[in-house]
């Protein structure tokens, strides 16, 4: 495959990141990642992560912003990413009661417009990042994130497909990224093993085929590929990054 850009989304190094936010970007750039997703600013302006990153020559791919930020304070926040120079701001997930079915899902459904709206006045993109729940079958029989981008228009809500959290919900990530095919720019990339359970291991050490995942969301339309590690229990988190980065690389030689 051809080569693509890869990004770590920064709460896989979060620890990391709220003690030395502008070391840990230089030690991702040195792993070889080309950008990083944000997962809050950890305290600090949108000026000093705009700039730490720039120092880094790490780029601003996009930031995960809770529903309820974004619902509070809808033009500050989308103003504060766009300063950082972010293309995507991505809801990372939904309280219960905003889901399909849920006694606020209509609510969220019609905020939705409203944010991408106010993106768009930036130039950004708003996405919508997938766990598991979302493929859970609904009382009336259907998948609530089908149902979901299907009620909105592919101008106001992207996706940004996790395809860990596809597979485990027993989907095939592969056909979930042809569905969205040139509606997915983000597609996280993650691994695990079932060991009583799930557990999340480094990209290349777990049961996805990163290879296929990574084939189809180029040939998708994909514009980044982005490393998402939730919880380390095997090796240290940089560790990780390294390996999962490092595993991405090989298979694009």
């Amino acid at each position: 495959m051809e080569k693509m850009p890869i990004a770590v989304q920064v709460y896989s190094v979060r620890e990391e990141a709220g003690a030395d936010f502008a070391g840990t970007m230089k030690q991702l750039k040195a792993l070889g990642y080309d950008g990083v997703e944000l997962a809050g600013l950890y305290g600090k302006t949108p000026e000093e992560i705009r700039g730490w990153l720039e120092e880094a020559d790490l780029t601003p791919v996009g930031a995960h912003v809770p529903f309820e930020e974004l619902d509070k304070d809808l033009e500050n926040t989308v103003r504060a990413y766009h300063s950082i120079g972010c293309s995507y701001v991505a809801i990372p997930a939904i309280s219960e009661d905003r889901r399909y079915g849920g006694s606020r899902y209509e609510e969220f459904l019609a905020a939705i417009p409203v944010i991408a709206g106010e993106c768009r006045k930036y130039g950004m993109k708003l996405l919508y990042h997938n766990h598991g729940f979302e493929f859970e079958k609904a009382a009336d029989g259907k998948t609530p994130l089908d149902e979901l981008y299907a009620s909105q228009s592919p101008d106001d809500l992207e996706t940004e497909l996790d395809t860990c959290w596809v597979k485990v919900a027993g989907e095939d990530p592969l056909g979930y990224l042809e569905k969205y095919r040139e509606r997915c720019p983000l597609v996280h990339i993650k691994d695990f093993i079932r060991d009583d359970g799930v557990k999340l291991v480094a990209v290349g050490d777990g049961v996805q085929d990163i290879r296929a995942i990574a084939e189809k969301a180029q040939e998708c339309g994909a514009k980044w590929l982005v490393v998402e590690q939730d919880d380390h229990i095997f090796g240290s988190p940089m560790e990780n990054m390294k390996k999962s980065v490092c595993y991405l690389r090989s298979i694009m030689e």
